[in-house]
């Protein structure tokens, strides 16, 4: 590996193929290198919701989690190895009851949006689906352990609720925001019986 780090541009590749970590040649558009791109673009995408200020304990975690989604493609450039391990999932199981446990119940489905990082947040969690999706294409043709795929489906839950969280995140000491809603009938509907009566407290008349 280091040998292989010292050059970035080996040209082996100029022919439509890759190397995987076992010696062996496949085309880059293998449905294992498809995987293997899918999470190293959520990986990147994390990167990004790094860049912006985030809660301490938010943050520690994402860190984390990139280096599993590390481990992650490794094991897919390995076929038959096994790098990410069924305590990475647990530890996701954990935070993700975590947090949750301290946001307010939905009431109607949410958009993708908020303050920044959170919709940021939305962009790895929508690229985590995509991922897994990729990974559930190749386990269809190729043996796949189970923790990987259980580790890609927690972890898009786990960015949807820490999107909640950051929306809702005193970060720049104007107090938190909330969700964006989607603007459904039936919300509509929720919010006005909740509305006091508009003739209410007018003066009188």
């Amino acid at each position: 590996m280091a040998n292989r780090l010292s050059q970035i541009a080996t040209r082996t590749g100029d022919d439509g193929t890759t190397g995987l970590g076992d010696g062996s040649r496949v085309p880059k558009d293998h449905l294992r290198i498809h995987a293997l791109g899918e999470v190293d673009e959520l990986n990147s995408t994390l990167g990004v919701l790094l860049a912006e200020p985030l809660p301490d304990d938010v943050r520690e975690l994402l860190v984390v989690i990139q280096h599993e989604l590390f481990n992650l493609g490794g094991e897919l450039a390995i076929p038959g190895y096994i790098l990410l391990k069924d305590d990475a999932v647990l530890r996701l199981d954990e935070a993700l009851a975590h947090y949750n446990a301290h946001l307010p119940r939905l009431v109607e489905f949410i958009l993708p949006g908020g303050a920044r990082s959170a919709a940021l947040a939305h962009v790895s969690r929508s690229v985590a689906r995509r991922a897994e999706r990729a990974l559930i294409t190749l386990a269809a043709h190729e043996t796949v352990h189970a923790a990987p795929r259980q580790y890609l489906n927690r972890l898009s839950d786990l960015l949807f609720v820490l999107a909640r969280v950051l929306n809702r995140a005193n970060l720049d000491g104007l107090g938190g925001g909330d969700d964006v809603y989607w603007r459904s009938e039936r919300l509509a509907r929720h919010q006005a019986a909740d509305r006091p009566d508009e003739d209410e407290g007018a003066g009188g008349g």
